[in-house]
């Protein structure tokens, strides 16, 4: 009957770590600080394309959204509201605009908006305001949508959550001359974020994987439902169909085999991207045939916009450290050194306390038998009590080391907000030297 308890207690610890194990991973997967290097690059090229998609829009604008549209706004709006099926929760005020000063002014507020999402302006409002902005377009062209649309507007949706206007952007110009602002109100260190890592970098860093991931294993569902994707003739129908060729492939057909291993190559690897994507070993892989696809649906499938955005989503799965410069490269490597070196100490200092309790509890058992002499007792509650003090220091220790850690990453903060703060100076300083010289050329 012991055996049996000791067994049950034995598998209730072994479920209790693996579960522990499952949470420290899922904490990590989400909540482990990022740089937002990657988004802030990835910000700029789709800031690009929804302004190219607005700026096409704006090419023929009323016959999009105006009054005698193609698409009427009696029809945008029943497609909705219930009248030809089901009703859903899509709305847009742009069913309601009949006036075409009033459109054109709206669409050029739109492109103002969408521009300064691009090159960084003011993100924490612009880009939320370009994500709406968008879906009242969507709403409004209801029947006119293309897979470029989705994934621009859902691109910006996570874009939004980030602070992926802390570099290469105004802000990020903008920041280091009020940097006093930013460092006295949380107003101001939100609305121009440093690029130091974050919680939010993150989330929706993996929220646009995972949405990725969920696209191609759909995707490639859907193909292996049907027969062309599986007798290797896919690829032959897509390059052969004159409605979307931008170049002859034609001489395909003289090599049956090729078109059969790309059509299955390609099912393979839409079905397993979301499993193959997050190994290190795999993903360059994976990200090399995402960019030959890709490429080539928009040279030879007549789609340059829908291929290139595809790209540039991938791009999610690069490292910060690719964008970095070798400095903040060198910096972040010290920091993560003794971060490193402080998680190894708490760790052994986890696992002595892990040893002490361990010791106490066997004592604590030694000390319950009654055929225990006196001396022999006082022997044993004196051990104990020595365990007990050495347990007690392991926690000062402990709590001494969490603390080291806190403070070296404080002290990290401070320097690269010094750093910025040497670089904004001395960058004045070579301004009003490089104005000098030159208005003493002048005279």
């Amino acid at each position: 009957m012991s055996g049996t308890s000791a067994s049950a207690s034995s598998s209730g610890e072994s479920f209790g770590e693996a579960l522990s194990r499952w949470a420290e991973a899922w904490d990590r997967f989400w909540f482990t600080p990022t740089r937002p290097h990657t988004l802030c690059v990835i910000r700029i090229l789709t800031g690009a394309m929804l302004l190219y998609c607005h700026l096409v829009l704006a090419s023929d604008l009323l016959a999009f959204v105006g009054p005698d549209a193609w698409m009427s706004n009696d029809m945008a709006r029943q497609l909705h509201d219930g009248a030809f099926g089901v009703s859903d929760w899509a709305r847009s005020y742009l069913w309601y605009l009949e006036s075409p000063t009033v459109i054109w002014l709206h669409h050029g507020f739109t492109i103002a908006v969408t521009a300064m999402y691009m090159i960084g302006l003011g993100t924490r409002i612009t880009i939320p305001l370009a994500l709406f902005l968008q879906l009242m377009y969507l709403h409004r062209l209801t029947g006119a949508l293309f897979g470029l649309d989705q994934i621009v507007t859902y691109t910006t949706m996570y874009l939004a959550l980030t602070p992926c206007g802390s570099r290469y952007s105004i802000d990020a110009w903008i920041r280091p001359r009020l940097i006093g602002k930013c460092e006295s109100s949380a107003f101001w260190r939100f609305m121009l974020p440093d690029d130091s890592p974050s919680v939010a970098a993150n989330v929706g860093t993996r929220l646009l994987q995972l949405h990725l991931c969920v696209i191609y294993l759909f995707g490639g569902l859907s193909k292996a439902r049907g027969e062309t994707w599986w007798n290797g003739t896919a690829v032959w129908y897509a390059v052969s169909n004159y409605e979307y060729q931008s170049l002859d492939m034609t001489w395909m057909a003289r090599y049956p085999a090729i078109i059969s291993a790309l059509s299955n190559a390609t099912l393979f690897w839409e079905v397993f991207y979301c499993a193959l994507i997050w190994p290190r070993v795999t993903r360059p892989f994976v990200l090399a045939v995402a960019l030959g696809v890709h490429a080539s649906i928009g040279a030879f499938l007549g789609m340059i916009t829908f291929g290139s955005m595809m790209i540039i989503a991938n791009g999610i799965f690069l490292s910060p450290r690719l964008f970095q410069s070798k400095e903040q490269r060198q910096l972040d490597d010290e920091a993560a050194a003794l971060i490193e070196h402080d998680d190894a100490d708490v760790d052994a200092a986890e696992a002595e306390a892990a040893e002490q309790e361990e010791a106490e509890r066997e004592l604590n058992e030694q000390l319950q038998n009654p055929d225990l002499s006196a001396s022999e007792r006082a022997r044993l509650k004196e051990k104990r009590d020595k365990i007990r003090a050495a347990a007690a220091r392991v926690k000062r220790r402990y709590r001494a080391l969490k603390k080291r850690e806190e403070k070296y990453e404080a002290r990290v903060k401070k320097l690269r907000e010094r750093e910025a703060k040497i670089k904004t100076i001395v960058q004045k300083r070579r301004d009003r030297k490089s104005k000098g010289d030159g208005d003493s050329t002048i005279e």
